[in-house]
């Protein structure tokens, strides 16, 4: 008969080794941990419990992180394709630019650029995210009665009607981000003492609206332009002023050069700010490339 111990060696030899997978606790050596309160007690509240869905059994739909709704907590853009290429113009409002207008901040005696507009403080530009100029909206287009000489980066077709209506002319212009960097900050610019470049043409995707009559490019042909202005102006319903008679003739047809950022500066010259002079190329090879 076979002894204990010869039968605790046989069972072993049919049991399979001890490691991780066939062990387990003692039943009742481990506790569940109680559901934590407040914050941590998950996102169900019974009645017992209030937190911050108050009277309701779940959290509110969003708020399950907390009092920040998730979409705040957490910013998310959906991304497209090439998306950190494209070129961004920040809006301005035409009512917007009518209250510039009535409270003084902008002088509609001269022509107004990209520069007037920014020296009026409450229109911010960054080039550096791919922002380049003001995207004139219709909103109060109704309202707008300012006649101006304006220049804008982007303007539907609702905007030409709304400023030509009010006996002004608006132009779209391309700027090149080194241009609009001496534009943003134009006393930092004028401050470091390097020459004021040349403005760039558009590039290729761009060249095709900027020579558009019909958006008043700055590239486009003056006698189509005036076709343009009749063609809109019957659309819309409303008399062409005519501004070979108008008394502010001269500012209303005051035009930059399309390599010129400033008005009144060309490029190449040097603005002395301490010494309050102006420096300018005296060299013929240097005339000429500013000039071309």
């Amino acid at each position: 008969m076979a002894s204990t111990t010869d039968k605790a060696l046989n069972l072993l030899r049919y049991l399979p080794r001890v490691c991780l997978a066939n062990i387990r606790d003692n039943p009742g050596s481990r506790k569940k941990p109680r559901r934590g309160r407040a914050q941590h007690g998950g996102d169900y509240h019974g009645a017992g419990n209030k937190g911050s869905g108050q009277r309701q059994n779940f959290m509110r739909l969003g708020y399950e992180t907390g009092n920040n709704p998730f979409y705040l907590r957490f910013p998310w853009e959906p991304y497209y394709k090439r998306h950190h290429l494209k070129r961004q113009y920040p809006p301005l409002s035409m009512i917007d630019l009518q209250k510039l207008i009535d409270t003084n901040r902008i002088d509609t005696s001269k022509p107004i650029d990209l520069q007037a507009i920014l020296n009026t403080g409450l229109y911010k530009l960054s080039p550096d995210q791919l922002e380049f100029g003001v995207q004139l909206t219709d909103e109060g287009a109704d309202i707008f009665c300012a006649k101006i000489n304006l220049e804008v980066q982007w303007a539907n077709e609702l905007v030409i009607a709304a400023v030509e209506r009010s006996g002004g002319v608006i132009t779209t212009a391309y700027y090149d981000p080194h241009s609009l960097q001496a534009m943003v900050n134009s006393r930092k610019f004028f401050e470091r003492g390097v020459p004021i470049p040349r403005r760039m043409i558009p590039p290729p995707d761009a060249i095709e609206y900027y020579t558009d009559p019909s958006k008043r490019g700055y590239l486009a042909d003056p006698e189509k332009i005036s076709e343009e202005r009749l063609v809109l102006a019957q659309k819309y319903g409303y008399t062409v002023p005519k501004i070979e008679d108008d008394p502010d003739y001269q500012m209303l047809t005051e035009r930059k050069d399309p390599r010129q950022i400033f008005y009144g500066l060309h490029p190449g010259w040097i603005i002395n700010l301490k010494d309050e002079v102006i420096l300018k190329p005296q060299n013929e090879e240097l005339q000429e490339y500013y000039a071309t």
